[in-house]
C-alpha cells in the first residue's frame, strides 16, 4: 500500500485557451479588468524620528487625529519617491539618508483595499518651518511618552513596533 496520492488531472490555465498571438493583448485586458474590479490603493507614511527621540506628527484639516506624515502613491511613482514628495509637501522635510521600509499594512480607514507602506526616517533636514495650510492644520515633534491624546490607533501601533519592539500587526 502506497501513501502517495493518485495522479491529478492536469488543469489548463485560462491563458492556455487563448491563441498565442493574442496572449499579450489578453493579458493586458485581464490586468485592466482586475485593476477596475479590484481597485487597490497604496499610500505611504513615515515615522520621522529626530535626535531627541521625538516623532513628527501632523494633524490634517480633513480627518481627525494626529498621524504620521504621508499620502498617496501616484501612478508610475515608486513608494520611495512618494515618501520623499509627501514629506516635502506636508512637513518641509528633505531626506538626507535612506528611507527604511518598516512594513506594508492593510488599512480599513478608507476602503478594504487600502495599503500603507510605512518608513522609518532618521536622516533628514527641515528646509523651513511649516505653517498651516489647506491640508495641514498643525505639525510638530512629540516625545513618545507625550503623544497628543488624539493620536490615531494605527499611528500608535506603528510607533510601538518601531520603538518598543511590539509585534507587527499587518492591519493599520
Amino acid at each position: 500500500m502506497s501513501n502517495s496520492l493518485p495522479p491529478q488531472p492536469t488543469r489548463r490555465a485560462p491563458i492556455d485557451y487563448v491563441p498565442k498571438p493574442l496572449r499579450g493583448v489578453f493579458g493586458r485586458l485581464l490586468h485592466l479588468y482586475f485593476r477596475m474590479s479590484r481597485g487597490l490603493t497604496l499610500g505611504v507614511r513615515a515615522a520621522v524620528m529626530n535626535e531627541a527621540g521625538e516623532v513628527l506628527l501632523v494633524r490634517h484639516t480633513y480627518t481627525p487625529g494626529w498621524h504620521l506624515p504621508g499620502g498617496g502613491v501616484e501612478p508610475g511613482e515608486t513608494v520611495f519617491a512618494a515618501i520623499g514628495k509627501e514629506l516635502r509637501e506636508e512637513a518641509n522635510v528633505a531626506l538626507t539618508g535612506p528611507a527604511i521600509l518598516h512594513g506594508l499594512f492593510l488599512s480599513y480607514e478608507g476602503a478594504r483595499r487600502d495599503h500603507v507602506a510605512v518608513f522609518i526616517i532618521r536622516d533628514f533636514t527641515r528646509t523651513a518651518p511649516k505653517s498651516s495650510d489647506l491640508e495641514i492644520a498643525e505639525i510638530g515633534f512629540f516625545a513618545l511618552s507625550a503623544l497628543p491624546e488624539t493620536t490615531t490607533a494605527g499611528t500608535r501601533r506603528r510607533l510601538a513596533e518601531i520603538t518598543e519592539g511590539a509585534p507587527i500587526d499587518s492591519r493599520w
